[in-house]
């Protein structure tokens, strides 16, 4: 990642950061949450490594891309993000539990899509500032990471193929 200066203040540069992971698949009902295990305790946040440019640096989530290799799904997600690894249940087809109390303080914003479409490739949906979804997001690192977690949750029943992957990505201004 690199920074321009320009009159003495850096100018905010654009990060892309992209997360991917195997889900377990099969039908989730909804709210169910969507990882890549479902044994108790072992499914994880999706960790969005180096989204700010230094630890505890924060910035604007402009957009936000969910893409299911799955074709012809068409699940509406929700993103929940923190600054830190939530205390919500993180196994995959278990039912959602955050924003959970004890992660408020941690606890950024979430990110609506739209229902998943595809035009024979993968399953994708964007949200943006002109789109519903809760964009532009402001968000800050904490001390000691570049990092924020999210959970990915399904609103709507929908079945993923097994094994198939589930991408995340975060576009922000840092």
């Amino acid at each position: 990642m690199s920074t321009s200066i320009t009159g003495g203040s850096p100018k905010l540069i654009q990060t892309r950061v992209s997360v991917t992971k195997a889900l377990i698949g099969g039908a989730y009902s909804a709210e169910d949450v969507l990882s890549e295990a479902t044994t108790n305790g072992t499914g994880t946040a999706f960790v969005f490594s180096g989204v700010a440019r230094f630890n505890g640096g924060g910035g604007t989530i402009m957009r936000a891309q969910v893409l299911s290799e799955t074709t012809n799904v068409t699940p509406r997600l929700t993103m929940y993000l923190f600054s830190a690894l939530p205390t919500s249940e993180l196994d995959d087809n278990a039912g959602n539990t955050a924003v959970l109390n004890a992660d408020i303080a941690n606890f950024v914003g979430q990110i609506d899509f739209n229902a998943l479409a595809d035009l024979g490739g993968d399953s994708s949906a964007m949200a943006t500032p002109s789109t519903y979804g809760n964009l532009p997001l402001d968000f800050k690192c904490a001390s000691g990471t570049t990092s924020l977690w999210g959970v990915l949750v399904t609103r709507d029943v929908f079945t993923q193929g097994t094994g198939d992957d589930m991408t995340a990505v975060l576009f922000s201004e840092v």
